[in-house]
């Protein structure tokens, strides 16, 4: 028997995350660390993973995150669940050094053997990552839930956090956007057979390009784009930093335009998409209405957003070329604050 695990979760992947405006309710409470000088990094900036200084010159990167079923197919969706969190180390420029699983199941509704091909997924890409998937946690859950905690490490002259961009510095986007209308075509039925690798290709690929950028003195900031959308994600940067952003519209990457709208014109816009928007929209300057289905458009396993510095942006195009991103290429200006996080032009 063929089991669609989209049809067993509410939500899907990424676009199930708390909305921002709900999660800064939740935090209000939380106290900033003021007790232990070794925690380097905590909750105080919304960063892609906390960090605990070893003492040796380098530290610990400790992350978790997961989500349901965003694919039909188990093995797939532990695979894109296994990127995704191990994206918060590489997102810190660290490297990866042990993930741990975390399986919700709900076993009056799913046999156990689907469950074991989704930690076959995950243990795929752990072996791609170089790091051993070392056990985990499961309960009886009502509807199927995955994903991995991971560790990392990282020189801390190295450690990229999502604050830190300068005014001048120019924004990259190493990924197209699109996951979460193309994921809402499959989970209503509409999603045509020959688009059906467009997303899945996107999210099963490791960013393990952030590894290599955190050796880059001139990239100032550094995080990944996940379920707040690129407006959400980048609106966090600049409220880390203290700026604002200006962003051009169609230099933002897509993975496929005419196809993206093709399901936009269906009405294949996640529910995440509104949650986004009604969190930060205020924040934001649109130059047209349509553009907030594209960057609110809540990402799963998305690409690094990138702020490097003004005067070696033509050293780190190179150096992206180098790396596997030939047609990468600025989307945007960090400016000086504004009444605006960011701008769309």
């Amino acid at each position: 028997m063929i089991y669609k695990l989209t049809q067993y979760s509410h939500g899907a992947g990424c676009g199930c995350k708390i909305s921002p405006s709900t999660l800064d309710k939740i935090l209000a409470g939380s106290v900033k660390n003021n007790f232990n000088p070794a925690l380097l990094v905590g909750n105080e900036e919304r960063d892609d993973a906390a960090v605990l200084d070893l003492g040796d010159g380098t530290a610990l990167i400790s992350t978790t995150d997961f989500f349901m079923p965003i694919v039909d197919d188990p093995f797939d969706f532990g695979r894109i669940a296994a990127v995704n969190a191990i994206s918060d180390v590489y997102a810190m420029g660290g490297t990866p050094i042990l993930a741990i699983a975390i399986l919700g199941w709900p076993i009056d509704k799913l046999p156990p053997e689907v469950a074991g091909k989704v930690i076959d997924g995950a243990r795929e890409v752990c072996k791609l990552a170089g790091i051993p998937l070392a056990g985990g946690h499961s309960i009886d859950s009502p509807e199927p839930i995955f994903g991995l905690a991971v560790n990392g490490r990282v020189r801390i002259e190295n450690l990229k956090k999502n604050g830190g961009a300068k005014t001048g510095d120019f924004l990259f986007l190493t990924k197209g956007l699109g996951v979460g209308i193309l994921t809402t075509a499959q989970k209503k039925d509409l999603l045509l057979s020959e688009h059906a690798n467009i997303a899945l290709e996107s999210m099963t690929k490791l960013n393990v390009f952030g590894e290599k950028v955190g050796a880059l003195s001139y990239v100032n900031a550094l995080t990944d784009v996940t379920g707040f959308g690129l407006a959400g994600h980048l609106t966090e940067m600049m409220e880390a930093s203290n700026t604002s952003a200006q962003i051009e519209f169609e230099a933002i990457p897509i993975l496929n335009k005419e196809i993206i709208n093709y399901y936009l014109e269906k009405g294949c816009i996640p529910g995440g998409t509104k949650r986004n928007y009604a969190s930060y929209g205020h924040k934001i300057e649109f130059s047209a209405d349509s553009q907030l289905n594209i960057l609110c458009d809540p990402q799963t396993s998305g690409g690094l957003l990138i702020a490097v510095d003004k005067l070696h942006v033509e050293e780190f195009i190179l150096f992206a070329n180098e790396n596997g991103f030939q047609y990468l290429k600025p989307i945007g200006t960090v400016i000086d604050e504004q009444n605006k996080r960011v701008s769309v032009f």
